[in-house]
């Protein structure tokens, strides 16, 4: 049998990931699995948790961009007809790194959903993809159900309310 080089290319990855190269994190959960949640602290410097028995909507978003902006209207709205555990626990991930200017931009909006700056570990643990925004949903059980890129429509968002459980 002739090895043609995308052979000898994969076999060689395939022979790194078997001698245990180091990573950072762990793969990402597929679809259905449970995921490995790190450890996770919001804006204000307390710890967040996601809850037993709940489902989880964690969106991964940006302050400078546009199509976020219009999300996280829709992800405030879902925050607001989810608190008191009517529906699911949202949480935004920021990709930047400057918490005062995440402060400013949030109050500017009124939104109040808790937020964690950018985490790797995080996003780790819930996806591959670096594309915001970018919607993860986790059932009650603790399950990914889906990672959702992209903006989405208000009626979307507020479907979460049911569908994510």
């Amino acid at each position: 049998m002739m090895l043609t080089r995308r052979h000898l290319l994969l076999g060689s990855a395939a022979g790194t990931l078997a001698l245990g190269a180091p990573a950072s994190f762990a793969a990402p959960a597929a679809p259905g699995e449970a995921v490995q949640w790190p450890a996770v602290t919001l804006l204000d410097g307390s710890p967040w948790a996601p809850e037993a028995g709940r489902p989880q909507v964690v969106v991964f978003w940006s302050l400078t961009c546009p199509f976020c902006q219009r999300h996280n209207v829709h992800v405030e709205k879902l925050y607001q007809a989810a608190r008191g555990g009517r529906g699911p626990a949202v949480l935004g991930v920021v990709r930047e790194r400057e918490p005062e200017a995440v402060r400013r931009h949030m109050a500017a909006r009124g939104w109040h959903f808790p937020v964690s700056l950018d985490s790797p570990a995080l996003a780790a643990a819930l996806t591959g993809r670096r594309v915001v925004p970018l919607t993860v949903v986790v059932d009650a059980r603790g399950r990914l159900k889906q990672a959702i890129p992209g903006e989405m429509f208000e009626e979307d968002v507020m479907e979460l309310l049911e569908r994510a459980a």
